[in-house]
């Protein structure tokens, strides 16, 4: 092993009389684990993708993750764990379903304060959170959305380039 760059090293020469007599190679998946779509590898990537990108339930809970997380949405109350569980529940399935679920709630044959672990304040208070973020800078909106190649610095120039949402999802419905 050599350095190749800044960071990722490169496999000069494998030494086989290490490798167990009983390895065989490694076969890889030809289906999505999750939802068993026939798995792709694009031209440009070293890496297999589920193409079920909105139909994947692992796929649509990560990218829910990423909608809530610190860089993007920040909502206080609403991580990893409570993603999994409201999917679970089917309380959430999709980022708007995260802006509708007080209003939900009041309907629900199980409510969310009814549930081991939450009660009237912790349920107030993710209520607040979603409510305090209905409104957040451009730039953690796109970055939100889980655009490929879209990380932080490129998620601020676009939303520059913009200058506003209103210009942003204009130029976006006339495309």
């Amino acid at each position: 092993i050599q350095r190749a760059g800044d960071v990722i090293p490169q496999v000069l020469e494998v030494d086989l009389s290490k490798r167990p007599s009983d390895s065989k190679p490694y076969q890889f998946p030809t289906h999505c684990p999750a939802c068993g779509s026939v798995v792709i590898k694009s031209e440009e990537d070293v890496v297999l993708r589920c193409p079920n990108k909105f139909g994947c339930n692992a796929q649509i809970k990560e990218a829910l993750k990423h909608f809530v997380s610190k860089d993007a949405f920040d909502i206080e109350g609403l991580g990893k764990k409570q993603i999994d569980n409201f999917f679970e529940e089917g309380r959430i399935k999709n980022f708007v379903d995260i802006f509708k679920l007080e209003s939900a709630e009041k309907s629900s044959s199980n409510p969310l304060i009814k549930k081991e672990g939450w009660g009237e304040k912790s349920t107030k208070n993710l209520f607040a959170a979603i409510n305090f973020k209905r409104k957040i800078d451009l730039h953690r909106f796109i970055y939100a959305l889980g655009i490929r190649y879209v990380g932080e610095n490129t998620a601020k120039l676009i939303a520059n380039n913009f200058s506003s949402f209103k210009n942003f999802k204009d130029k976006m419905l006339a495309i």
